[in-house]
């Protein structure tokens, strides 16, 4: 299997290191591009550095080099996961704007017929949000914010993480054990 990842400059940058973290131990291919914000907030919200994060990844593109290989459809992927996902990069999607390659990217495996799975990160939010998420939905885009869930009682920030995580690999069918599933405790 062979993933792109982008992580966009949304709070929330913990959920695409440790999708990077968990598809590396599953042996999984990936083709990683952050963009600037991306970047930063590494530093401000994790005790991670870049040399780390970047080591996670199979492949890493600079998010202004449109020349990568997965800014064409001829480059089979399995499918792309943006975690997190801004707004504006969202918009970008939703609207064709293909500025940087993770915009590219996305639109390339939406073209292609590809899964996208976006982990969109803003609250509250507004009009122009949704009817952004609305036509990505109709597209067939997986729009997943990271909403916090506890009917697996997580004890700790780790739980919730995994949880998300967890819940993007699975529409991948990529077998883990990141949370308890729903009946299994019940």
């Amino acid at each position: 299997m062979k993933l792109v990842i982008g992580i966009t400059g949304s709070t929330g940058v913990i959920y695409g290191i440790r999708i990077l973290e968990k598809l590396k131990e599953f042996n999984i291919e990936t083709h990683l591009i952050m963009s600037d914000w991306a970047q930063k907030c590494i530093t401000m919200e994790t005790e991670y550095d870049l040399n780390y994060v970047k080591s996670l990844g199979t492949v890493i593109s600079d998010d202004a080099n449109m020349a990568a290989s997965i800014s064409s459809g001829t480059h089979k992927t399995d499918g792309m996961i943006v975690i997190p996902c801004s707004m504006k990069t969202l918009s970008s999607i939703a609207n064709g704007y293909d500025e940087t390659l993770v915009a590219r990217a996305a639109g390339v495996i939406i073209k292609e017929s590809r899964k996208l799975i976006l982990v969109a990160r803003e609250t509250p939010l507004t009009a122009i949000n949704l009817e952004n998420m609305l036509k990505l939905a109709r597209l067939g885009v997986i729009i997943m914010p990271p909403v916090t869930e506890f009917y697996t009682k997580p004890k700790n920030i780790d739980d919730l993480i995994n949880h998300i995580v967890g819940k993007c690999l699975d529409q991948f069918d990529i077998e883990h054990d990141l949370f308890p599933r729903w009946g299994s405790n019940n």
